[in-house]
């Protein structure tokens, strides 16, 4: 099974991310332009929180507020499930799951090195799957 590095390795290694005071119409301006659904926020270098598609609907656009007006601070997902390097796809997946999220940030001394979402996860999952189907088959005609 695929570790999280190798997910890393087919990805770009920039990680997206904004300051918990910028408002959240930055962060969505942000996340439009980069055709992604969430943004990692840090207070410097350190992880501070994780602000989603999902947040913003449910937190401003639900409770009345203004995208330019609320920080990204008041709305962000502040206990962040993270994963490392090492860690497999299946604990990914088994996260995710358990913990109804779509984003994992990867930490390697603390520091965010990028970003696995529930798309890299299951492509990898169907690739790994043609991989074993071709190789049967072949097994089979062989």
């Amino acid at each position: 099974m695929r570790t999280v590095r190798q997910l890393l390795q087919g990805k770009p290694a920039e990680v997206h991310v904004i300051a918990p005071d910028a408002p959240v119409l930055e962060a969505l301006r942000l996340m439009a332009e980069r055709g992604i659904g969430a943004v990692v926020v840090c207070d410097g270098r350190r992880l501070a929180g994780l602000l989603s598609e999902r947040d913003y609907a449910r937190k401003v656009v639900l409770q009345g507020r203004t995208s330019a007006d609320t920080p990204v601070q008041d709305i962000m997902i502040r206990e962040v499930q993270t994963v490392a390097p090492a860690d497999s796809v299946d604990h990914c997946m088994q996260l995710m799951t358990d913990r109804r999220v779509r984003h994992l940030p990867v930490l390697v001394d603390g520091e965010v090195v990028g970003v696995v979402s529930i798309g890299d996860l299951v492509k990898a999952v169907i690739e790994d799957q043609r991989v074993e189907l071709d190789q049967l088959q072949r097994y089979i005609a062989s």
